[in-house]
């Protein structure tokens, strides 16, 4: 995070009247609505309700809300209450167009809002900070997520989300046509993911923050299979941006997105004045104290829960990578005892034949010993034959 500098004040002039802005506040200059961390801290100690809620907050988050709100940096774009109004499909539709245009790389025009409901398992969903899902004017679907921690099997999951989507499509577009329904009426479902902290499959590519899926056939033959997926890990390209200018309208959006740094935001709203609007518009929501209280309390809560869902995520993967692990060794366990019977197998039948070849020794001895026996007796009586002889 970029080092402020308190030290010094400057003075800009707003709706009629002049307001005294810290110098690490660099924001107020642009934004003249935004309150100082004074002023916000009186509104809240004024209403005994917000107090209460402030005070349950840790020391760490009470300066962060204070920062947002004063300017000191950016405010989260992400949060899903600031990402509802500033990208409400119904009141400001040319926003998510422009965006989803450009990471389609088509021209795109929301039709209309449909609702949400998918079968994603609850404790899933907890893991987004918003889902929302648009009819285009082809009648295309596009699922906009935005995930605050990357859940496990990311693939696998948002091809289950996908195909939920399609079948309600399906069921939708039947419904409504009867017999005259064609499978050509069934349009493309787009599932645009953006993760604030992206799963560490995306980090095996730490270059790549944009990843565009789209089935094709190693032969060559070409049909349309209707699901496409775009996958943006937002902390990649955050990283990638370093020390690097704004250079085209999609990383001008994806700043708008994921920065906090008020330098990087001038830097936007001066390169694309139509962020300085948007940035206006959060602003304007950041003067209802208790709404946007709330709203950060919801969001504090709601990251103490991911927190623990995505431990529990990894420590079933792990779990999982144990069991597997555990299995392997018992076969290899298994493979090696198999060899031992094997071994111990033939060493019972050598020492078999061991023992017998003892007996033929034993034996062999025997008979030896008789004809050591039987020749020494010849000797004796070829002796006496021979004294005879002599006699």
């Amino acid at each position: 995070m970029t080092k402020l500098n308190y030290e010094a004040a400057h003075t800009v002039t707003g709706c009629g009247e002049e307001t005294v802005v810290p110098a690490g506040n660099l924001l107020g200059k642009y934004f003249p609505m935004i309150r100082t961390r004074e002023d916000i801290r009186e509104r809240i100690g004024e209403n005994v309700e917000l107090k209460s809620l402030f005070e349950r907050w840790s020391e760490t988050d009470q300066e962060m809300f204070l920062d947002y709100c004063s300017g000191i940096r950016g405010i989260k774009v992400l949060y899903d209450g600031i990402f509802k109004e500033i990208f409400n499909p119904e009141a400001t539709p040319e926003r998510l167009e422009e965006l989803l245009s450009l990471l389609l790389d088509r021209d795109v025009h929301i039709k209309a809002v449909l609702p949400n409901d998918s079968v994603r398992l609850g404790a899933e969903s907890a893991l987004l900070y918003t889902d929302i899902i648009v009819e285009l004017e082809d009648e295309s679907l596009a699922d906009i997520e935005i995930q605050k921690i990357g859940y496990a099997f990311p693939g696998e999951r948002c091809a289950c989300y996908s195909a939920d989507h399609l079948l309600r499509q399906y069921k939708r577009v039947r419904g409504k046509k009867g017999k005259r329904f064609h499978y050509r009426d069934i349009k493309n479902v787009y599932t645009i993911v953006f993760f604030e902290k992206s799963p560490q499959e995306f980090h095996k590519q730490p270059e790549q923050w944009l990843h565009i899926f789209r089935q094709s056939s190693d032969s060559g033959l070409i049909l349309n299979l209707l699901q496409e997926y775009v996958f943006v890990p937002l902390d990649i390209f955050v990283k990638s941006m370093d020390n690097k200018s704004i250079d085209s309208r999609l990383e001008a959006w994806l700043t708008f997105l994921s920065t906090e740094e008020p330098e990087r935001i001038i830097e936007l709203i001066t390169r694309y004045p139509q962020f300085k609007t948007m940035y206006q518009d959060i602003y304007e929501i950041c003067l209802n104290i208790e709404k946007v209280m709330n709203m950060y309390s919801k969001e504090l809560a709601q990251l103490d829960h991911n927190t623990v869902l995505y431990m529990i995520d990894e420590m079933q993967e792990q779990l999982d990578r144990q069991r597997k692990e555990l299995c392997e060794n018992e076969v290899k366990l298994n493979e090696i005892e198999g060899k031992l019977g094997q071994t111990e197998g033939k060493l019972s039948q050598t020492e078999g034949k061991l023992s017998q070849a003892k007996g033929e020794l034993s034996q062999a001895k025997g008979e030896l010993s008789q004809a050591k026996g039987e020749l020494s007796q010849a000797k004796g009586e070829l002796s006496q034959a021979k004294g005879e002889l002599s006699q």
